[in-house]
């Protein structure tokens, strides 16, 4: 079947149509990068890699974008409280744009070790400035904003059809939950949201404007970039189901009143990660809220990847070291499949069906759980070779050949090595590495545990 997927805007499935085939057009809000991405972060990153890879996969050439938040991000969506960046300068004792490469690269490190493609644009906000300038004076021009002392607003009343991705009703909008926030009291609408700062003297990060020395709002950014790189009107945007009621509401409005036209042909979101079920963020999950906690525990960061692929982007993912460790007795199982015993060896057009029913799956709006249902199904590593373009889980550099059989005392080292490397007794876990090795072997560590190969004479 074609590829369809979910779009967030009619709240249904529809056919993948791009706008100027077979270029397909993606933009993803990126990491705001004041500290460590969480590992429920990443997982929306995993299905945009998903999105990306089935795109490519169904011969798609792919355009995408995702963009570097290093200024003028507020705690909250509405773009009021301490500025993140400003927050972590203060905390760490550097400057704003050195706490921004560090978690910039740190992010980037995150992913690579997730398999994330990188997409081919990632521009910096703080490169842009000039672009989010021009925007906002698009829209002052078409009489969609007003100047206060604080900032200038966009004006949602000016705007008939404000929140139709969120289906909001304006009427019954509140700002409860931002109650113990100071609101400026000469904005108009609670709804109504900062495209520019103004009178902020104390503001780290800060330039010129035709509305004084400021900075610019969240929300104009990412209006400002995808544009830029993609057009006035592109094929997909995607990001968390947190950004639908604010963010992404607030981009298309900003977006289509500055250039009269649709701004994005689909919407696609992910679901949160939660952990005993509530929202995983950076100040919850403790010790298991960053990737690299979990590969010091001793996980692969690609049995993570795996734990993500089993849920579907559009339903929620309770996160335990229960779920963790099945997805990584999961994948050790499809690494330890062998070519040799592939069940589609004399059988292509066996192969050929088996592949359409996987492929039908995933491009029903990238139904990876059920391809990996049927994919262990088969128990073809041919095809888990091939659909890993989408997968991403190195299977074919990780499956190890077929090693010797090994006698029961190098079995029992080996387990006695796992047992104490999940223990951190790193000491016993050395001494053991060195028995295996006296017995002629040589020792890895892999995502199974210990690896094993015998020394060539």
């Amino acid at each position: 079947m074609s590829l369809r997927i979910y779009n967030t805007m009619s709240r249904s499935k529809e056919d993948f149509i791009p706008l100027n085939p077979p270029k397909a057009r993606l933009y993803c809000c990126g990491p705001t990068v004041y500290n460590y991405a969480h590992i429920g972060n990443l997982r929306t990153y995993v299905f945009e890699d998903i999105l990306r890879r089935t795109l490519l996969f169904n011969g798609f050439e792919v355009e995408h974008v995702m963009n570097v938040t290093d200024v003028g991000h507020m705690t909250t969506d509405a773009d009021e409280g301490d500025d993140k960046m400003q927050v972590a300068a203060q905390r760490e004792g550097k400057s704003p744009w050195d706490i921004a490469r560090f978690y910039e690269e740190a992010f980037f490190h995150d992913t690579a070790r997730l398999n994330i493609q990188r997409p081919e644009i990632t521009p910096r906000a703080t490169e842009h400035i000039s672009e989010m300038i021009e925007t906002v004076q698009k829209l002052e021009e078409n009489g969609y904003t007003y100047l206060t002392p604080e900032a200038i607003y966009f004006d949602t009343s000016k705007s008939e059809d404000y929140g139709k991705l969120a289906r909001l009703n304006l009427n019954e909008q509140k700002q409860g939950a931002r109650a113990e926030v100071i609101m400026d009291e000469t904005k108009r609408n609670p709804s109504d949201f900062v495209l520019w700062f103004r009178n902020k003297p104390t503001h780290i990060m800060k330039w010129e404007s035709p509305w004084g020395v400021g900075y610019p709002g969240w929300h104009i950014e990412c209006s400002a970039m995808s544009m830029k790189y993609l057009g006035e009107t592109f094929d997909i945007h995607c990001g968390g189901v947190d950004h639908i009621p604010v963010h992404h509401t607030n981009e298309i409005v900003q977006s289509e009143c500055a250039t009269g036209h649709t701004f994005v042909k689909y919407w696609m979101h992910g679901e949160f990660l939660l952990t005993n079920n509530a929202k995983l963020s950076k100040s919850t999950g403790g010790s298991i809220n960053r990737l690299q906690a979990l590969i010091d525990a001793g996980y692969d960061p690609l049995g993570y990847r795996y734990l993500c692929l089993q849920a579907h982007y559009r339903s929620e993912l309770n996160f335990s070291v229960e779920a963790l460790e099945g997805a990584t007795a999961g994948l050790r199982k499809i690494y330890a499949a062998r070519p040799e015993n592939d069940p589609f060896a004399n059988n292509e057009t066996g192969y050929q069906e088996a592949r359409k029913r996987v492929l039908d799956v995933i491009n029903d709006d990238l139904g990876t759980p059920q391809a990996i249902g049927i994919l262990h199904a088969y128990g073809s590593h041919r095809l888990w070779v091939e659909f890993d373009a989408i997968l991403g889980l190195d299977i074919a550099k990780r499956s190890q050949p077929v090693e010797e059989a090994l006698s029961e005392e190098v079995v029992a080292l080996i387990e006695q090595r796992n047992a104490a490397r999940k223990a951190k007794n790193w000491a016993e876990s050395d001494a053991l590495r060195n028995q295996l090795i006296a017995l002629g072997f040589e020792v890895g560590d892999g995502p199974q545990g210990t690896t094993v190969k015998r020394k060539a004479l």
